[in-house]
């Protein structure tokens, strides 16, 4: 048994109390709550993992069976600590805290054998800065998944789909329209049709910077989506500029109505269900 082993074995308390010291002296991890409860269980839960995979597992290699369940704490205690606010980097000093306490018995058990010391002093700051790596990884995609989700939500957000009257939506578009947003405009806007039994869906660009042949594209597969579902669009918003870049670029637009504003389409679109706005009469009240 190596002295790692036995240090875990037989005085798993002592280093289990060095260890939470020492996280609640560390002002990084006083910001990821080195003092709750949950953290200290977590803490408590990796030492006893930690044993086990030292007692079944080759420390060089974390990713074998015998480290399975350290790797599952240790994806645990990441996911604590990123929505706590800490960055990748801050993560992995949870793991070298517990260097100190693990180092200074490790010392002590062979105060003796220097030769000894040395090589297990190796081992164990081998082992810690391989979880340590294993955590900054875990942690870097959980923040990109919890990025990605976001970007994910703001998109959604950002491509509302609003009712104009019965029978007519309106889906007005704000920046760039790139591939992953036409899917999202897609979708909302279908399930929209779906819910609502629109047979017309305006889509305004007034806030779309510039048409390219890509995002004409983009448009196009949209209104073609719709039309699938029974439904059909007219594209608002065609500013002097967009026009004369759509004929330059050679876009073909179909028989795709456009209009030079969201009113004019409106307009088209109430013409089309046969309904119209009129001005009521003055009811005023005369003084005399």
């Amino acid at each position: 048994m190596s002295v790692l082993q036995q240090v875990l074995a037989n005085k798993e308390a002592e280093v289990l109390s060095a260890w939470i010291a020492e996280q609640a002296s560390d002002r990084t991890l006083q910001k990821g709550g080195s003092k709750s409860d949950a953290l200290k269980e977590q803490s408590a839960e990796l030492l006893g993992a930690l044993r086990e995979g030292v007692q079944q597992g080759n420390g060089e290699d974390i990713q074998a069976p015998g480290w399975t369940r350290t790797r599952e704490i240790l994806t645990d205690i990441s996911a604590h600590l990123i929505k706590r606010g800490l960055t990748p980097a801050e993560v992995a000093t949870f793991v070298f805290s517990l260097k100190r306490p693990l180092f200074q018995l490790v010392q002590t058990a062979t105060a003796k054998t220097p030769e000894v010391l040395a090589n297990e002093l190796w081992t164990t700051n081998q082992l810690l800065d391989r979880l340590g790596l294993f955590i900054t990884e875990v942690a870097l995609e959980s923040r990109e998944k919890t990025i990605s989700r976001q970007q994910t939500e703001m998109l959604e957000l950002s491509t509302p789909v609003v009712k104009l009257w019965d029978g007519i939506l309106a889906l007005p578009l704000i920046g760039t329209l790139d591939s992953e947003r036409t899917q999202i405009v897609m979708e909302n806007l279908l399930q929209e049709i779906v819910r609502t039994g629109a047979g017309l869906a305006i889509i305004d660009i007034t806030g779309v910077p510039t048409v390219d042949t890509l995002v004409a594209q983009h448009l196009l597969k949209t209104v073609a989506a719709a039309r699938l579902m029974g439904a059909e669009c007219i594209i608002s918003g065609i500013r002097p500029q967009i026009a004369s870049t759509i004929v330059h670029l050679g876009v073909d637009l179909g028989d795709v109505s456009t209009k030079a504003t969201l009113a004019d389409a409106f307009a088209v679109a109430l013409r089309k269900l046969h309904l119209m706005v009129a001005r009521m009469p003055h009811s005023g009240t005369s003084t005399e």
